[in-house]
């Protein structure tokens, strides 16, 4: 029976913390789908198709990776898609604190479905999408907190 994940999130940018958990999630999971979450109220720096295209240039053909968007809850979408893993990843213990309180829901909403936490390398606990558009907004070159090979300009 194949292992698949759920690595769930906006992904505005996807960036080097964000690829080190798919990367550690590989050594557990024999797939992964990089779920997009699409929420058409919130206004995001990338399109949703245009974050979809970037995590699939970093990824680069990898058979083992999915790219996928989705809208509405993750556990209906895990549900729709028969797995049963989310995996998340923890920087600190403020991501601690938010995804032990969304695993006790899930668990009671979906209790076939189990969150895999992993923490980020130590090299990328202050990397966020957050500081990386901030970055962006304000006329930076984000490049040291993004995957190689990834010019943002391009998804702009």
């Amino acid at each position: 029976m194949e292992r698949t994940a759920l690595f769930p999130g906006s992904f505005d940018p996807f960036t080097l913390g964000h690829k080190a958990v798919v990367d550690m999630g590989l050594t557990m999971f024999d797939r992964i789908v990089v779920g997009v979450g699409v929420n058409a109220a919130k206004q995001g720096l990338l399109t949703p198709e245009r974050r979809g295209e970037l995590i699939e240039a970093v990824f680069g053909g990898e058979s083992r990776i999915e790219v996928a968007l989705y809208g509405g809850l993750t556990g209906d979408y895990c549900r729709s898609r028969g797995i049963r893993h989310i995996l998340r990843g923890l920087r600190n213990s403020t991501d601690f604190e938010y995804e032990h309180d969304m695993e006790m829901a899930n668990d009671q909403i979906y209790p076939e479905i189990t969150t895999v936490a992993l923490f980020t390398p130590a090299d990328y606990i202050p990397v966020s999408s957050r500081l990386v558009r901030e970055i962006i907004t304000m006329g930076g070159d984000p490049a040291k907190f993004l995957p190689s090979g990834i010019d943002i300009k391009e998804y702009l």
